[in-house]
């Protein structure tokens, strides 16, 4: 497809922002990412960015990776996506443990057919290490079965408290970022520091591009962030979070060391399982999404190279893409 002509610049480029918004570019080999957390509306800019732009989407949502689990991760339909080929959408069965590295040779490659074609790809999703791991120089530390094994035998016997102290004990930069109750992360940690001999915050780069960029955040007052999390959880319980979890159960969730942790299955599985309510499961399914917003914000808020927008803003996507045409000047 053929790119369109460039905008001027000075005063005539930002009335053609205003009156033409189709006539955006986006430098060439640019990835456009959309950010932010959980509900606050990146999907809607992405749509609107890639009719504007002629782009796909390439997700960066890491439960959005999985076969079945749309309704709790909110994965938009055939319908809802308006024409826009999305990418990177339903590739693993829930029993698939999480694999950065798989994802991020996945994505690049998604993102270099998108490129080659002439058309834009939107990197889109909350999940903040993948979509660092798409666009920045970023070398995953190998891993050890031995080890990992060892490692997750402990976590089976004794939980995640001990493995957390430990953790915190020989990285408390990286067990800050922890959750002590997430066993996966807390597991990963411990073996990097074993076979590197040093911190897994160590393991972890600085910041070198691997694709131009530009990274757009988009979010909300907390009010009302919280307020639209509440009635997303209230569709999902609607829509068939119940049923659609029970048919995953069919297909092996409980034993998807990944996909299980995802929030509203997780609840809903304890619900199955007899340990809480349906009552319990939905309240505690708002709570827990809205601890996640508060850790997603964390991430890509201290990333200073976001553009941050008010998704609420009835001028969003304007104002998207003129963050985009000042970018490609």
């Amino acid at each position: 497809m053929a790119r369109r002509a460039a905008l001027p610049r000075g005063p005539l480029r930002r009335v053609l922002l205003r009156g033409q918004l189709g006539a955006v570019v986006t430098a060439p080999g640019t990835v456009v990412a959309v950010v932010g957390p959980t509900a606050a509306g990146k999907s809607a800019l992405s749509i609107a960015l890639a009719q504007h732009l002629g782009g796909e989407v390439v997700n960066a949502d890491s439960m959005q990776l999985y076969r079945g689990m749309d309704i709790g991760t909110a994965k938009l339909t055939v319908a809802e996506r308006e024409g826009v080929p999305h990418h990177l959408l339903d590739i693993w069965e829930v029993t698939e443990p999480a694999s950065v590295a798989e994802y991020q040779r996945l994505a690049r490659a998604a993102v270099d057919d998108i490129i080659a074609r002439g058309r834009v790809p939107l990197l889109v999703g909350g999940s903040g290490l993948y979509v660092r791991a798409v666009l920045e120089q970023f070398e995953f530390p190998g891993t050890d079965p031995v080890v990992r094994e060892r490692l997750e035998g402990e976590l089976a016997a004794v939980g995640p408290a001990p493995l957390y102290a430990r953790l915190r004990e020989a990285d408390p930069v990286a067990a800050a970022g922890i959750l002590p109750g997430n066993g996966r992360r807390i597991v990963r940690a411990l073996e990097v520091i074993e076979l590197t001999g040093g911190t897994f915050t160590a393991a972890l780069p600085e910041p070198t591009p691997f694709y131009p960029s530009v990274q757009i955040g988009v979010d909300l007052d907390t009010a009302l962030l919280d307020e639209r999390i509440a009635v997303r959880v209230d569709r999902m319980w609607t829509d068939g979070l119940v049923a659609e979890t029970r048919e995953l159960v069919g297909r092996g969730l409980p034993d998807g060391r990944t996909a299980s942790r995802a929030l509203g299955y997780q609840q809903v599985l304890r619900f199955l399982a007899g340990e809480l309510t349906e009552t319990e499961a939905y309240d505690e399914t708002i709570r827990a999404t809205r601890r996640f917003v508060r850790r997603q914000r964390s991430w890509f808020r201290r990333d200073p190279r976001v553009h941050w927008l008010d998704s609420a803003d009835p001028g969003l996507v304007e104002a998207a893409l003129r963050i985009l045409g000042d970018a490609a000047r």
